[in-house]
């Protein structure tokens, strides 16, 4: 069952069947309360690890197919390390995870530069031929950074 498990290409569906009766506002009985929940619309996705582990990944969404999304990359990401490892041993994933690892490490830009790209993150996925919302809405808008000095000071701690 192992096996048959490591080549899925498809998400387990990970919907709720059951629902539970949650708790309204205090200051309004029968209003659902948005932050007592976590739902928030603004909160981001979680960083999606490369283990082997078929657990669900819990997101802070409103939207259930957001969570989907996410764990159909994953899905997908495991079965493309499933797929090298039995082609050239274990040696490649690993090798894939570590020059994954240091080129997310590694790769910072200033806020007045456009901030990190991430392309190197999206080469080494293969995800370079891709067009997420990331890549349309920057948040120029809400950025309130204007200049190098203060970002490298942030990134670096220095307190002059």
């Amino acid at each position: 069952m192992a096996k048959i498990q490591s080549l899925r290409f498809v998400p387990t569906k990970a919907h709720p069947t059951q629902t539970a009766l949650e708790t309204s506002a205090p200051s309004a009985p029968g209003v659902h309360d948005t932050l007592r929940s976590r739902l928030a619309q603004t909160s981001t996705a979680p960083s999606v690890s490369t283990s082997s582990s078929t657990a669900p990944i819990a997101l802070q969404s409103a939207h259930p197919l957001e969570a989907r999304l996410t764990q159909w990359r994953d899905t997908q990401d495991r079965l493309k390390m499933e797929m090298l490892r039995r082609q050239f041993g274990i040696a490649e994933p690993v090798r894939r995870g570590m020059e994954l690892k240091i080129a997310t490490a590694g790769e910072w830009r200033p806020a007045a530069l456009g901030g990190s790209s991430g392309v190197h993150k999206d080469i080494l996925e293969g995800r370079d031929c891709e067009i997420g919302w990331e890549d349309v809405f920057t948040g120029e808008l809400l950025s309130s950074s204007g200049t190098v000095i203060p970002d490298s000071k942030q990134m670096l701690t220095i307190e002059i």
